[in-house]
Parts: C-alpha cells; sequence; structure tokens
C-alpha cells in the first residue's frame, strides 16, 4: 500500500528530498508540502513530474507521514497537527524535540510515530544496540567552518565572533541539551546522539570552529560495557545552506524508504 508524504519547508534539505521522491520510490507518493513563500515553492516545483500541492501546515497532516524540514523556530507547528492527527512524523529538527518530550507522550495517546533520521550521523545504531546495555559516556566533537556557525543564538549571546577565524576556536562545551538550544540550525545530530544513548544531560558536546576546514566534521567516542568505538564523518555542507550537509535529505531518505521496504537492513 503507498504511503502518501508531505514535506514543511523546500530549502536545503525539503527541496532535494521532494525531487527525489518526485523521481519515483515505490510504496511513497509526494502528495503536499508547504513553504514559507508559496510563490517561491511554486517556482522551485517547475519540472517535477507529479507536483505536490502547496498547502498550509495544518493540512499536511492529512498525508500518512509529515517530514519537517524547516527552520527549528517552526518545528512546534509542524509536529502538533501531524502528532495530533495520529500521523508517521519526521522531523529534520531533532534539536527542537528535546525541550518538547512531552510530544513523545501525547504520540503514545494518538498512535502517532516520531521517526528520528540519522541525519548527518552515523552510527546510531551501534549506539543504540550498546544502549541496551551499559553506557559510560558519550561525547561527541563538531568542527565546522566559521561561516556554518556564525549567527547561533549561543555565539551572540557570548559575543562571540567567529568570522575571520585564522585557528580553531572552541565555542562551546557543555550538555546535548545546551548545545542543540545554543546552536538550533547546527547540532541535530547532537540531539539524535542523546536520543539514541544516554540522553542530552549526559550527553557531551564540543563544538569548533575551523577555518581550515571545507567539510561539517563530527567525531563521536563511546565507552560502553559491551563496546568501545569512535566514529568520524565529514559532511559536504549544502550549496544552498552551509549549516546543513548534503547527506541528511538523504538520511531522511534512506529513512522514508525503511517506512515501506520489505526488507529493513539495520536496527
Amino acid at each position: 500500500m503507498t504511503k502518501t508524504i508531505a514535506i514543511a519547508g523546500l530549502g536545503a534539505i525539503g527541496l532535494p528530498l521532494a525531487r527525489a521522491l518526485d523521481e519515483g520510490i515505490e510504496g511513497l507518493r509526494l502528495v503536499a508540502v508547504a513553504a514559507r513563500d508559496p510563490i517561491r515553492a511554486r517556482a522551485r516545483l517547475v519540472g517535477f513530474r507529479n507536483p505536490p500541492a502547496i498547502v498550509d501546515i495544518p493540512s499536511l497532516a492529512e498525508s500518512d507521514i509529515v517530514v519537517e524540514a524547516t527552520p527549528a523556530s517552526m518545528f512546534e507547528r509542524v509536529a502538533v497537527p501531524a502528532i495530533e492527527a495520529g500521523r508517521i512524523f519526521v522531523p529534520a529538527s531533532v534539536g527542537a524535540l528535546l525541550p518538547r518530550m512531552h510530544l513523545v507522550r501525547r504520540a503514545t495517546q494518538t498512535g502517532a510515530r516520531i521517526v528520528v533520521p540519522t541525519g548527518a550521523l552515523l552510527g546510531l545504531d551501534a549506539v543504540r544496540a550498546a544502549a541496551e546495555g551499559r553506557i559510560d559516556s558519550i561525547v561527541m566533537e563538531t568542527r565546522k567552518p566559521p561561516e556554518g556557525l556564525a549567527g547561533a543564538p549561543y555565539l551572540i549571546e557570548h559575543g562571540i565572533e567567529v568570522l575571520g577565524l585564522t585557528a580553531p576556536l572552541r565555542v562551546f562545551q557543555g550538555n546535548a541539551r545546551d548545545a542543540a538550544a545554543g546552536f538550533p540550525a547546527n547540532v541535530n545530530v547532537a540531539a539524535a546522539l542523546a536520543l539514541a544513548g544516554i540522553g542530552p544531560i549526559r550527553t557531551q558536546v564540543e563544538i569548533w570552529a575551523d577555518p581550515g576546514l571545507t567539510r561539517n566534521v563530527h567525531i563521536i567516542h563511546v565507552e560502553a560495557e559491551a563496546a568501545r568505538f569512535t566514529m568520524r564523518i565529514e559532511n559536504v555542507p549544502s550549496d544552498e545552506n552551509p549549516r546543513t550537509g548534503r547527506i541528511t535529505s538523504l538520511s531522511i531518505l534512506a529513512c522514508l524508504r525503511g517506512l515501506v521496504s520489505p526488507l529493513r537492513v539495520g536496527s
């Protein structure tokens, strides 16, 4: 049975995802999108074989699956109607979920599912498996080109200037909850890692602005009863938004494919 999909946002994540769905994936059909500027959205859909309807955000919840690919400030406007309607909700702004865990409780009442994609990270299967036993510590180090961090609320609040750096600068050290609040457009990976493992308080995060980089780098160290492992990924930033890796939309696509595929690889 084909599942219908609606996407909130047609930016660096939503547009590539919409294009891939329009090319055709068995069991999935893109039927609706919502965007801040409907006129611009219509222009972006030119060339689609089966252009989706452009609707308001609440109407997205008429689809089986709702994908959120918006700025974090829009998260709740997309999430609440989808969860109230009992839909499958796939968020890109995972960091915005951490202070709203009441939505998870509400999903248990409405029959909705919140499916967090891997995003720009790697190894979440290993972290989830380790979390079935005892995990002693998880530390994530994120390094990004300065332009990928500029404008983050934490930097503005603390008067930290990253543009013009000539050497790497550590701009944050703390837990995943505070990292997600201070860098809502940058560390959704930290939120996903926290949800997969030992939670946002125990998961530790360092964020560096590194002028020598052209890619977004995430390094994760896990000490667990079952295993000790280190993971490193270097993501190519999106041309449209350097805060977002190109792999993010591909990860969501793989997540959606897994929801309808008869074969699913990985836990």
